[in-house]
């Protein structure tokens, strides 16, 4: 003898969706007769709909001003969650028109730090949507990889972590290689920071440890210098301003304004130093090898081509081995 499933009891209290979508219109418009002409209805049929939710609540949505109607109390209440709810299914909705529809178009979202979108990715990827004119890419920037918020499921990393995530392949990519940049305007006003004392003497822009998780945890300027044999301790109490801000994208903006001289990632500033936009004040750097930053995808994904299309690109303009794939 079958079992018959047990009522969902959450389904069996929800109350008509062709009535919430009357109120929730009814609400944005504050009129009964504007809810009607959206939805392609009478307006004694979104009044009877409103009615039946009435009586299902056990209260008021609306009250009466002049020709106009505005929420209750309980109303507010449930316009807010009412539009959240339609915003979200609207959204899924049309997430699955683009990926599963006959005519789909595929949608990767992307996850890496701030400092990365924006400097690494943002004037590469004219090159890569020319290119993949079927693809979409949703970026998501974040220092936090390993905390993301719900419902954010990204098919591809860019992190520091070599295993940031259960079900997803990584790869290396480039090591860190750190050296000090400035404006040629800065240089030019301040010769002696050509020498390593005179750079450690200078106005230094530093990324403080709040900032440092996707660029380099480890390096700051105490660092830098002590790998050259320079202490800056008395130069921190006596030297003059030595700037701290967690935000590495406002420390580029600065040496580009001519306030200082900040450390430069490679694979962050090296465009800006091949456009001659900033300069390399010494030619000592660090090279950290054993350091990597990580690309990583699903592994579910490793055939797909969509995301081997991307993982091409992406490592064709790192540098790099251009396939993914074939090396799970």
């Amino acid at each position: 003898m079958s079992k018959h499933a047990t009522p969902d009891q959450t389904l069996l209290k929800m109350p008509s969706l062709r009535a919430v979508k009357c109120f929730v219109a009814a609400a944005r418009f504050q009129s009964f007769t504007r809810a009607a002409e959206t939805l392609c209805v009478t307006q004694a049929a979104i009044s009877r709909q409103i009615r039946e939710l009435e009586d299902h609540l056990g209260t008021p949505l609306f009250k009466r001003v002049g020709r106009s109607v505005e929420l209750t109390a309980a109303g507010i209440v449930f316009f807010d969650a009412a539009q959240l709810s339609f915003i979200n299914i609207a959204q899924a909705a049309t997430r699955i028109r683009k990926d599963y529809g006959s005519t789909a178009r595929r949608t990767l979202t992307l996850c890496c730090s701030p400092a990365f979108s924006a400097l690494w990715m943002s004037h590469r990827l004219a090159s890569f949507f020319q290119a993949n004119p079927d693809i979409d890419l949703n970026l998501v920037a974040t220092e936090n990889f390993l905390s993301m918020e719900p419902g954010t499921n990204p098919d591809i990393f860019i992190t520091k972590l070599s295993r940031v995530m259960d079900g997803y392949l990584s790869k290396p990519l480039f090591h860190d290689r750190v050296y000090p940049v400035c404006a040629p305007g800065y240089l030019a006003a301040h010769p002696e920071i050509k020498t390593l004392e005179g750079l450690r003497d200078g106005v230094l822009l530093d990324l403080s440890p709040y900032g440092r998780s996707q660029i380099a945890e480890h390096v700051d300027w105490g660092v830098w210098f002590a790998m050259h044999q320079l202490d800056i301790e008395d130069r921190l109490r006596q030297g003059p301003r030595y700037f701290n801000a967690n935000d590495y994208n406002l420390l580029v903006q600065m040496a580009l304004g001519e306030q200082g001289v900040t450390l430069g990632w490679d694979h962050l500033v090296r465009h800006l130093v091949e456009q001659g936009r900033l300069v390399r004040p010494v030619v000592q750097e660090m090279v950290l090898e054993g350091t990597h930053h990580f690309i990583a995808y699903r592994e579910e994904q490793a055939g797909d081509d969509a995301v081997g299309r991307f993982l091409d690109w992406f490592m064709e303009q790192a540098g790099m081995a251009p396939s993914l794939n074939d090396d799970a």
